[in-house]
């Protein structure tokens, strides 16, 4: 004699919906593979970016951990070669002392090191943004000197901060870049994530990056420029000596 076991009614509907649920997840699965796929044959950074927020990543975690910045302390870091040549440049185009940038750019070399940005595009930035006025304020409530909107920002402050931090120089600075850097690993690449750090991502001709790049390359030609003064000077001085 062979016995059968009769499920309620109810428990069959579990069953069912639980099936069902499943292979709706499946399904979903399938999808976010071949648009993932899609994503990486194409380049498409945008189909990308939007996957990330539907299914946090593991790179996602380690962009966190690298935005950790240490606390900086800008009369303890001394200027290699290129950005004290950049500052003597942004000093004399912007007509800022040198004594009031070297901190700003003490705190973009530090902070450029730690999160594996080129502090002369940190430096850019904040030539566009500003002109290295660390007070200055836009209409839509971004402050200091890489225009930082602190409602979007908060976390980022170091602990027992105010409002008032998005003015200090060195912040502002060490929390522009964070934005920047986060900008430029979410959205693909470089040239998108300057257009979403300007608030700028609509815009096909992609003026902002521009601006921001062209900003840097005079600055790196400045820097070149310094060396080739100097190189010629020392040679002189040793033709001189050697006369």
């Amino acid at each position: 004699m062979f016995t059968s076991t009769v499920l309620p009614a109810s428990m069959w509907r579990y069953t069912e919906l639980a099936s069902s649920l499943f292979q709706k997840c499946l399904m979903f699965a399938g999808v976010l593979f071949v648009l993932a796929l899609a994503g990486v044959q194409s380049g498409n950074p945008t189909m990308l970016g939007g996957l990330k927020f539907l299914m946090p990543t593991s790179e996602e975690v380690a962009l966190d951990d690298e935005l950790d910045v240490e606390d900086i302390d800008p009369s303890a870091e001394t200027l290699n070669a290129r950005m004290r040549g950049a500052m003597d440049y942004v000093s004399r185009r912007y007509r800022v002392s040198a004594e009031a940038l070297e901190p700003i750019f003490a705190t973009a070399q530090a902070t450029g090191r730690q999160l594996h940005l080129d502090p002369l595009l940190i430096i850019a930035v904040i030539g566009i943004e500003s002109r290295f006025n660390p007070f200055s304020e836009s209409d839509f409530g971004a402050k200091g000197l890489m225009q930082v909107v602190p409602r979007f920002h908060q976390d980022k402050l170091p602990e027992a901060a105010d409002q008032a931090a998005f003015l200090n120089p060195v912040i502002n600075v060490q929390v522009g870049a964070k934005v920047l850097k986060e900008s430029i690993r979410r959205n693909g690449g470089l040239e998108n994530g300057l257009q979403q750090f300007g608030g700028a991502v609509g815009d096909p001709g992609r003026r902002y990056a521009t601006k921001v790049l062209a900003e840097k390359q005079r600055l790196e030609q400045a820097v070149q420029h310094l060396r080739a003064n100097g190189a010629t000077q020392a040679s002189a001085a040793t033709l001189a000596k050697a006369g």
